[in-house]
């Protein structure tokens, strides 16, 4: 009784959540926003010079109260954000969508209304429609303008990367050997393996319907069988009278007629044995049909889960990889569709030394099957930089980063085969405690406030999946249209 009255409680009062978020929002834009800078050029802006792409990274820049989300050619969406109060601020790091839902209330703050939600921490930090008064005003969520929310939320998938960055950062595009390649035949291996699934779907539904047939023909076959044993059981019974006629018969005409009577029942039960017996054999047949039909059946049954499993796996090997390369436990860590999958020791030259936090993301295929374009976006804290500077150019700081790790040639070859949206981590920090079942790498810079996280319980869901029914990967190239690349 009392989820329901939650239920029906939540449906009656989103209308009065948005009415009354609207008109706060409205307030505090109209009697505040000049005077604190935010007026026209926090509106909401969109690229209008080209057609946008599929977002590969969203930046949140707690020092802008800015979201910018980017495809493969640059940003092409670009808000005004409210992120958490002092006290509770949003956490800076490096997260990724792992949740989404349409129409989501608080289980932390009075059942508030948080439309549009994206998740990023099982804890409850988390992308969301709200209010915007300006200044950070949340308990750690970034609240985005309502509309905007609603627009991001059909654009993005599970898996999007987020980085929220205490300053105002960029991607920058970065070339670097240590820079994985795709597999060149990945897609077509996921390809050929979709192909088979859907030809075993195909023959297992035309042996289902063999089944059917067989099933149906051997009922009517039974029709016959039942007709031809109440016939022989009518002329066995007027054979029986006629014998028993004959004995009593006193006469020869009698006894002549019985006779003729017995030769024309005798008759009757040969032909009605000789039906009755053609009648069984073609039900026999129809038996032997159908239990043939039936072992193929599921047998296409057999080999179509099969082959869907091998379509679901190459789909899941087609997901985006993640790699963290954390100088403090000196390891190599990846995730692939929010599991772990492997990890390495690495040799970090000058381990001693900083090596800062660098998001490295493969953007798109280029130059052929192996070739892959690649940006970086390095974080930073937000109070000024001291002696640990290396470079005062990003992609140089960057590179050498990349260029003081060793991965051994072993984890070069598990991790090999990259695909959009892949991405390598390096930081100076461990991952976070927020990282386990159901998150890609979650890395919170341990620099910087991290009020809105260390309030909260992460509380994983009991049940979850990587991608919704209604979503689909997104392959190098081409999206396989298949109700199999589906999962």
């Amino acid at each position: 009784m009392r989820m329901t009255f939650g239920l029906s409680r939540r449906r009656r009062l989103r209308p009065v959540h948005l009415a009354i978020a609207g008109l706060f929002a409205l307030i505090m834009m109209g009697g505040g926003a000049d005077a604190r800078g935010v007026g026209s050029a926090r509106a909401v802006e969109s690229i209008a010079s080209r057609e946008a792409g599929e977002p590969v990274l969203a930046i949140v820049s707690l020092q802008k109260q800015r979201i910018t989300i980017y495809d493969a050619q640059g940003w092409i969406l670009r808000a005004p954000v409210s992120s958490g109060t002092k006290g509770r601020e949003t956490p800076s790091g490096i997260f990724s969508v792992i949740q989404k839902e349409a129409e989501h209330y608080s289980n932390l703050y009075d059942d508030a209304f948080m439309p549009h939600m994206q998740r990023l921490t099982w804890s409850g930090i988390a992308l969301h429609g709200g209010p915007l008064p300006g200044y950070p005003a949340s308990h750690g969520c970034i609240r985005m303008p309502f509309d905007f929310a609603d627009r991001l939320f059909d654009m993005t998938q599970l898996g999007l990367r987020v980085i929220v960055a205490p300053t105002d950062v960029a991607p920058v595009e970065t070339v670097h050997p240590l820079l994985l390649r795709a597999k060149p035949d990945a897609g077509d291996a996921a390809a050929a393996r979709i192909a088979e699934a859907n030809d075993a779907a195909r023959k297992d539904e035309q042996a289902r319907g063999a089944a059917g047939r067989a099933y149906r023909e051997s009922m009517q076959a039974t029709v016959p069988v039942r007709v031809a044993e109440n016939l022989k059981a009518k002329a066995d019974a007027r054979l029986a009278a006629v014998e028993a006629s004959l004995g009593s018969a006193s006469s020869a005409d009698a006894k002549q007629e019985a006779e003729d009577a017995k030769a024309k029942a005798a008759a009757s039960v040969a032909e009605t044995d000789a039906k009755l017996a053609a009648a069984r054999d073609e039900l026999q047949s129809k038996l032997d049909a159908l239990a043939a039909a039936r072992d193929a059946a599921k047998a296409a049954q057999v080999a179509r889960a099969a082959a869907a499993a091998a379509a679901r796996q190459a789909a899941r090997e087609l997901a985006p990889i993640s790699v963290l390369i954390s100088r403090k436990t000196q390891r190599l860590y990846v995730r692939q569709a929010f599991e772990p999958i492997y990890e390495s020791p690495v040799t970090i030259q000058d381990a001693d030394r900083p090596i800062g936090t660098h998001v490295f993301t493969a953007i798109e295929r280029v130059g052929g099957e192996a070739g892959a374009r690649w940006n970086v976006v390095s974080l930073e804290n937000g109070r000024p930089r001291g002696a640990e500077v290396e470079s005062p150019s990003e992609p140089d700081r960057a590179k050498a980063a990349l260029d003081r790790i060793v991965i051994p040639q072993e984890a070069l070859d598990r991790i090999a085969g990259m695909t959009p949206r892949s991405s390598v981590i390096v930081t100076d920090e461990a991952s976070s405690s927020e990282t386990g079942k159901g998150t890609d790498f979650v890395i919170v810079l341990s620099d910087e406030p991290q009020g809105g996280i260390k309030f909260r319980r992460r509380r994983p869901p009991a049940g979850f999946g990587y991608v919704r029914s209604r979503e689909r990967f997104h392959y190098w190239g081409s999206t396989f249209r298949s109700p199999l690349s589906m999962w």
